[in-house]
């Protein structure tokens, strides 16, 4: 996927088809034809949406090409699918149980690493895949240019059929057919590009306040950020990179071009939407600090290779490593014999990076302190130790 480095969206309200997105689209049919494409993927790519999911629209009054947006979280293995109302706010349409996805919660850093990725992607006509491996497909647009901007590598990170992961979000194959159509006729109703929010859990309180000491909590706080965005509005997010920080919400100058890894330059914003944002954060803020002064403890879960959603726990025999799909470990990062423990509480009392990026965005100072985790503990001696190295590993 060609993507701008800078910034991506996927607002595209009640348009035609465009004439960039119908050769995108007319290019799917000719590429299966070309590629010997067998009639059965043809006619899994022309799946007409199911009437169930026909009346479900009616029900929350969209229409079966008005535009979509994707939320994904791997904690609790659910893929959301929301769709556009004529006011142009979205409305959760269907929840679909993920089968599986790989890795631990986090971002994903490297080809090869099974992780499933997390943040803000955008998926094109250009994207689908009818003529899959995996039953149906599409790529999630992995690596966005906050991914490059941070030197993540692979990439043809897919929402498919076959409940196989090894970084992908896996689907069964009549779930990828339902969301496959739901994603085409969106494209043929005029949508040009399609925000998927990936995010490593719900964003509540309670899982704000208990991975608090996770050393992934400064992205994630990131990410937060986004999210609180799509709550204020139920709109699709603006969202920009620049100084290898995600900017959400920003009105850019089109003759002031953002570099991923450079310093922001001036960015305005709608003060309406973003003091509803801070409404938001001052909210949750204070019931974070109530939960953790209620006695909610920072721990961080271990995972043997991701999970799958509980509606798919007898499903084995279809599952790729079954083997791997232990309940997660769950360890207390607040024991002072952890060393992991240790390294989370100080890279938590360091100056929060995203409060810091913000402030250099808005002024346009230097660059922001590096997000990457603590160089790792010296080889541990006892149990305790060697399984917080262990962690401190994913």
């Amino acid at each position: 996927m060609k993507m701008n480095a800078q910034t991506f969206s996927g607002s595209a309200p009640r348009r035609r088809l465009r004439a960039s997105a119908a050769p995108a689209l007319a290019a799917l049919g000719v590429a299966a034809a070309l590629s010997g494409c067998s009639e059965t993927h043809t006619s899994r790519a022309s799946q007409p949406v199911s009437r169930e999911m026909m009346a479900l629209m009616e029900q929350k009054g969209v229409a079966p090409t008005a535009p979509i947006l994707i939320r994904a979280y791997k904690k609790e293995s659910e893929f959301e699918v929301w769709k556009m109302r004529p006011d142009g706010a979205y409305v959760l349409l269907k929840t679909f149980p993920i089968c599986r996805w790989s890795g631990q919660l986090g971002p994903k850093i490297h080809e090869g690493d099974r992780q499933s990725p997390e943040g803000f992607y955008s998926i094109t006509p250009a994207m689908m895949n009818p003529d899959s491996h995996y039953y149906l497909s599409f790529n999630v647009g992995y690596p966005n240019a906050y991914d490059r901007a941070h030197g993540a590598t692979g990439g043809s990170v897919m929402v498919h059929g076959i409940c196989s992961s090894a970084g992908c979000f896996a689907m069964t194959d009549a779930q990828i057919a339902e969301i496959y159509a739901l994603a085409r006729d969106s494209f043929a109703g005029g949508q040009h590009a399609i925000q998927m929010q990936s995010y490593p859990f719900h964003m509540t309180t309670q899982n704000l306040a208990r991975y608090r000491l996770d050393p992934n909590m400064p992205f994630w706080k990131e990410l937060k950020k986004g999210d609180d965005h799509f709550e204020a509005t139920k709109k699709d997010v603006s969202v920009n990179v620049c100084n290898k920080h995600y900017v959400f919400g920003a009105q850019t100058d089109p003759n002031q071009p953002m570099d991923a890894s450079a310093p922001c330059p001036q960015l305005k914003y709608d003060p309406e939407v973003e003091n509803k944002v801070a409404a938001i954060e001052r909210t949750e803020n204070a019931e974070v600090a109530e939960l953790i002064a209620k006695g909610e403890r920072p721990v961080r879960l271990v995972y043997k290779d991701g999970a799958q959603h509980p509606a798919f726990a007898n499903r084995v025999a279809e599952v790729s490593r079954p083997d791997a799909l232990a309940p997660p470990l769950e360890v207390a990062l607040d024991d002072p014999k952890s060393r992991l423990g240790a390294r989370s509480r100080k890279l938590a009392a360091a100056h929060d990076p995203l409060v810091v990026a913000e402030a250099q965005a808005r002024s346009k100072t230097a660059a922001a302190p590096d997000l990457s985790p603590p160089p790792a503990a010296p080889t541990p001696r006892s149990p305790m130790d060697r399984l917080s190295a262990l962690v401190g590993a994913f």
